[in-house]
């Protein structure tokens, strides 16, 4: 099953339905699909309910722990740092990125500020990272330059 596909669609439901933007996630344990989300904020007016956020909430909420050392997640962009904090936090060992921080940028979600103010945090890193080059996930991004009816946030 290509993983970072379902993340996609979920990208593309939140968007096109209105309640956020073009981001979506997925949880895989043991080969299995555990969750599947996608940006909520505009939906919920919470500006934590990222696809990462909401996808780890999720999770937990059907495995009925806190603790993801055994699952990987897979998200259709770079997650910002809020949500890579979250990822550390349920311990999940393996991201999985369509989307670069830069490529989110060009669309007008910009966490350089964020960044600027961790820049003298320490460089170890526990999670291992894996981009995947994929035209796919820029595809909800296009579609996302192209909405009249968006929010920004």
């Amino acid at each position: 099953m290509d993983y970072m596909k379902s993340a996609t669609k979920e990208a593309y439901k939140g968007m096109r339905k209105g309640q956020g933007g073009p981001f979506g996630a997925i949880i895989i344990r043991k080969g299995k699909i555990i969750s599947s989300a996608h940006n909520m904020v505009i939906k919920t007016n919470d500006p934590t309910a990222h696809a990462e956020i909401v996808a780890i909430r999720k999770a937990t909420k059907k495995l009925k722990r806190f603790n993801l050392s055994d699952c990987e997640i897979y998200s259709t962009c770079e997650p910002c740092l809020m949500c890579f904090g979250a990822i550390e936090w349920a311990k999940i060992k393996k991201l999985y990125y369509g989307c670069t921080r830069k490529e989110a940028k060009m669309i007008g979600f910009d966490d350089e500020e964020i960044y600027a103010d961790l820049k003298n945090a320490p460089k170890t890193k526990r999670l291992k990272e894996v981009r995947i080059s994929s035209e796919e996930t820029l595809g909800p991004f296009l579609e996302w330059v192209k909405k009249r009816n968006k929010k920004k946030y």
